[in-house]
């Protein structure tokens, strides 16, 4: 628009000709058009704000924008939750939903399987998309046993150091195991965002066989001194390698001013 209003303006100070009056006209058109097509997508911009997901789809109302497995990439479509019998690979149930994410389907996709089948009691096995807490309780309460993976949340794996999963749980002990073989004793408990958290760790870090290895590698193979100091009192190393110590494992996604070895934390 800036630029057709300077073309008006150098027209302006130009000698009267029809092909002059001609090339206004037809930069008022454009102009016209321009200012119609702003005033269509302010009330756009308004609509969409006014939505409760931000969202509006000029083709199908109902459609909204769903995320895909690549980066940055989505399709705009809908969401189809199926149920599955195992025994007979036969589809039990399905629904359409416009919800872009699965986290909240668990539940109601499977107590509909639940009552499509009969069943008293129901096993269910899904996917790491689908794992959310309160659906899984909600199963639970349904008599609906839920079988899935964890998500993969934490970046210990890609720094080099073990993650949570790395740590079995002894219920029987009430402990938990390392990698390295040493317990992790249950200490305190405190609550975060309304969860109950059971604190575990170790002392026997300082004297870990993983960060004897470490040291190993860092002696016989870096020579450019390229080396990152651990931030634990074991003072343990990390070559470029990316190979840590167990005893970099502590406490993940807790804001904590205690930072101590070998935290793992376990919601009740």
């Amino acid at each position: 628009m800036a630029r057709y209003l300077s073309q008006l303006d150098t027209a302006d100070l130009q000698e009267p000709s029809e092909a002059l009056a001609a090339k206004t006209a037809h930069l008022r058109e454009k102009l016209a058009k321009l200012a119609s097509e702003l005033q269509r997508l302010k009330a756009l911009e308004e609509a969409m704000l006014a939505s409760p997901d931000q969202q509006i789809s000029l083709t199908d109302p109902d459609v909204r924008s769903m995320a895909t497995s690549g980066r940055g990439s989505g399709v705009v479509g809908y969401n189809v939750q199926v149920a599955v019998d195992t025994e007979h690979h036969l589809i039990v149930t399905h629904e359409v939903t416009n919800t872009d994410s699965d986290r909240s389907q668990l539940a109601n996709i499977a107590t509909q399987a639940k009552d499509v089948l009969g069943a008293d009691r129901l096993d269910v096995v899904a996917d790491r998309g689908y794992f959310n807490s309160p659906e899984i309780l909600a199963c639970l309460q349904a008599d609906i046993t839920v079988t899935m993976p964890k998500p993969m949340t934490s970046g210990a794996k890609s720094d080099g150091r073990f993650g949570k999963q790395d740590f079995v749980y002894l219920p029987a002990e009430d402990v938990y195991r390392c990698p390295a073989g040493e317990r992790l004793t249950y200490r305190y408990t405190n609550e975060e965002d309304g969860k109950a958290l059971r604190r575990y760790w170790t002392t026997a870090c300082s004297c870990c066989p993983s960060k004897r290895a470490a040291r190993q590698v860092l002696n016989a193979g870096s020579h450019d001194g390229n080396t990152n100091t651990c931030s634990k009192p074991c003072s343990s190393v990390s070559i470029r390698t990316r190979r840590r110590c167990a005893c970099v494992v502590r406490q993940l996604n807790i804001p904590s001013a205690r930072s101590r070895c070998g935290w793992v934390q376990r919601t009740s």
